[in-house]
Parts: C-alpha cells; structure tokens; sequence
C-alpha cells in the first residue's frame, strides 16, 4: 500500500475550514487567499484517493473520510504545534496571567492550561475566571496580560476581534415557550446582577416585542444562574457556550429574536510579549474547537 506523508499546511486548512465554517474565513485566519486553500483541498483529496468534503446548502460539509480525517488531523497539529512551542520556549520561566468570562471556565480553560503547560513546563499561568467588567478593569489596570472578553460593540484599546455568536433563550428542559408567552403572567428572567450585556439584550428584546417581564432571580455568578434556570424559575439568555446539559435552548418564534454578541482578546499592551502571543495562539485554538458555530 502507498504511504502517505500528510503536509501539515494542508490539514491546518482543513482543519481550520471545517472549525470556522467557511474556508474563506480559513483564508483569512491563515493570511492566505482563498484559490490557495482551495488549491490545498484538491491535493488533499487527491492525495487520500476520496473525497473529504461535499456540498451542503451552499457551504460544504464533511463527508465520512473527511469525518474521520479531522480528528487525526486535529492530533497531529496539536501535537506539532505543542513541539515547536516547546523547543522555541524551553528556557522560559516565570507566570503570566490570564482571565475567561465564567462561560468558558469549563471546558476552554481546562485545555488552554493543559496546552500550554506542556509546551512551557517553567512557565505559571495565573488563571481568573471573572464577569465581564472585572476582566476589563483588571486589564486596563494591567493586573491581566491577556483575556477573553464578550463585547456588545464597544471599541476597546489592544483588542482582538476572536468572532460572534448567537445569544439565545435559555431554559430548563421542560419549558414549553410557547405557553411562557401566552399566559397571563410576565415572562420570568433569570439573571445576572446589572450591568450585564446579556441582561440588557433579555429586556431589550422582550421590550421591543411588547412582552411583559419580571426579574425572579439574580445571581453574580453564572453557576447561581444556571440552577436558577434549571430549578425552573424562569428563563435566561447566554449563548451556547458551557449551557449544562440539563437546560436547553429554546428556539421558538413566541420569543423575540436576540443580537449576536462578539467575543474579543484583550492584552494589557499594545506590542504583547512573544509568550503571549504563544498563550494567544493556543486560546484561539481552544475556542475554535469548543465554542458553537
């Protein structure tokens, strides 16, 4: 049998393609145009002998060799990536500090720190998980080097734009929406205490659309928020990042329609150190895997 050598050049596109949806965003994120990547995929799936994608609607999906591909190819850049970083920054010591917005505390967090501790085994990340206005001020005040932020649109100094993501209605498993709205009662809300981005989009929306609301809790912390939701005193909004799996979003056309909401990385300076630009690096990785289309 013929052995093939992958060209990692090519899986990163794949990869990357599959992660964000479009290939023409892959382009973008790889600073190539978008004929390359194309041209990368053909020599691809010429090399495999099949196809790796097929056409959906008007984007593409994976077909089954191309389902199978991901994972290894996955694999085998994490473990390149994690090689290269290494060896670059062998000599590296001291800490460096990092803060998440509590919805991705779980599962992005748990794996930037495992990347990164491999790649830089001197190196300490102090690691805060924070609300949104906290995380702003610790950066601003430079008590954070790097942190993923949510933003409503507000233009921020040393900011990366990551992307955005659909805020949606968010409810325990056995809300029935529709009669939520149909009944006599104001909506009940499960929220954050002000000021909160997606507290303003839950009463904003439900303003504009003429339904009457009540606030029935409010926590400070999103924990507080989810067993609030999932013991069924009321409905909330956040995006689908870290929902637990005993609550359910509630896509129904009785609730009015909500924005997307971007989602940014701050640095405390303008020129960040090469350490971490690396830690960006692996950040971006995690989010691409883990967060909802």
């Amino acid at each position: 049998m013929r052995r093939i050598t992958f060209d990692l050049d090519i899986l990163r596109s794949f990869v990357t393609g599959v992660e964000l949806g479009s290939f023409a965003k892959a382009a973008d994120r790889l600073g190539r145009s978008t004929s390359a990547v194309s041209a990368q995929l053909k020599k691809l799936e010429e090399q495999l002998g099949t196809p790796v994608l097929r056409k959906a609607g008007r984007g593409m999906a994976t077909t089954a060799a191309g389902e199978s591909l991901l994972g290894y190819a996955r694999r085998l850049l994490e473990l390149n990536d994690e090689a290269a970083t290494a060896v670059r920054g062998v000599d590296l010591a001291g800490s460096i500090r990092l803060g998440m917005q509590e919805d991705f505390g779980e599962h992005i967090l748990t794996d930037v720190l495992g990347r990164f501790a491999r790649a830089h085994p001197k190196l300490r990340i102090e690691a805060r998980v924070a609300r949104n206005a906290v995380l702003v001020e610790q950066i601003t005040a430079g008590q954070l080097d790097l942190a993923l932020a949510w933003n409503a649109g507000a233009a921020r100094p040393h900011a990366e734009a990551v992307g955005e993501t659909a805020m949606r209605w968010i409810g325990a498993q056995d809300c029935d929406p529709e009669s939520l709205i149909a009944g006599t009662e104001p909506v009940p809300l499960v929220l954050f205490d002000a000021p909160c981005l997606m507290r303003t989009a839950a009463t904003n929306a439900l303003d504009r659309a003429g339904i009457a609301w009540r606030v029935a809790f409010t926590s400070p912390s999103l924990g507080g928020v989810w067993a609030a939701v999932a013991a069924g005193l009321g409905v909330t909004v956040r995006t689908e990042v870290g929902l637990p799996p005993r609550l359910q979003t509630l896509d129904s056309p009785a609730l009015p329609p909500l924005p997307k909401v971007g989602l940014d990385l701050l640095f405390s300076e303008s020129d960040p150190s090469p350490v971490i630009g690396r830690l960006r690096d692996v950040v971006l990785e995690a989010v691409a895997q883990h967060a909802p289309d």
